[in-house]
């Protein structure tokens, strides 16, 4: 994540074949100041439900769709996170235009990629764009220009919302209302995260 540098965020997991992919031209779109109020229940009612941020949820949905719920990639991914049809039933999404199925279905599967790589943001997110298998493989970001740009665009805006202007010295933080926290690990990692460390569950995806 190139956004912060040497710093690590935190997110991610879900096991077994999942796929989603950016549409195409999703990325092309200009930015709306509207987008950042889109769907915003759904939104709200996924990251509390699945302990994702809001602001995470937002910038795949931003990257993956341009907020575009009809949206179809070359590869056949759908709406708004742009699932994949076997993901989506993986996930019991039975209809990926569907903005609120849509949004709970990848986030869900935000989630687990968030546990499956311990929380580390850019696998986290290179997983939900290129599969688990492949960032596994690699040992970290897949060198895939596509997955590389992606990554780099959704931790940007992540991380772009102003609350990491306040981040402060070292160890355990609260950052802005205590939503977001500053961890320090003993080999000098800093890691940022609203998600308690909790048990992995099993849930895999495939480019």
């Amino acid at each position: 994540m190139e956004c912060f540098g040497p710093r690590r965020l935190i997110l991610l997991a879900v096991s077994v074949a999942v796929m989603t992919a950016t549409s195409a031209g999703a990325e092309s779109r200009p930015f709306s100041a509207g987008d950042h109020r889109a769907y915003s229940r759904e939104i709200a009612e996924a990251s509390a439900r699945y302990a994702v941020p809001e602001r995470l949820i937002w910038a795949v949905i931003r990257v993956e769709s341009g907020f575009d719920h009809r949206a179809v990639s070359p590869k056949g991914a759908r709406g708004l996170m742009q699932l994949m049809p076997q993901t989506a039933a993986i996930l019991g999404v039975r209809d990926s235009f569907d903005p609120r199925q849509n949004i709970h279905g990848g986030t869900r599967h935000l989630r687990a990629m968030m546990e499956r790589f311990r929380y580390d943001p850019r696998l986290a997110v290179a997983a939900y764009n290129a599969g688990e298998k492949a960032v596994v493989d690699y040992g970290g970001v897949p060198p895939y220009p596509e997955t590389q740009e992606y990554v780099i665009r959704v931790l940007r805006l992540y991380g772009a919302q102003g609350e990491w202007d306040d981040l402060q010295a070292s160890g355990v933080q609260r950052i802005a209302g205590g939503s977001i926290h500053r961890i320090v690990q003993s080999d000098g990692t800093v890691v940022y995260t609203n998600i308690a460390y909790g048990r992995s569950v099993a849930i895999s995806r495939g480019r």
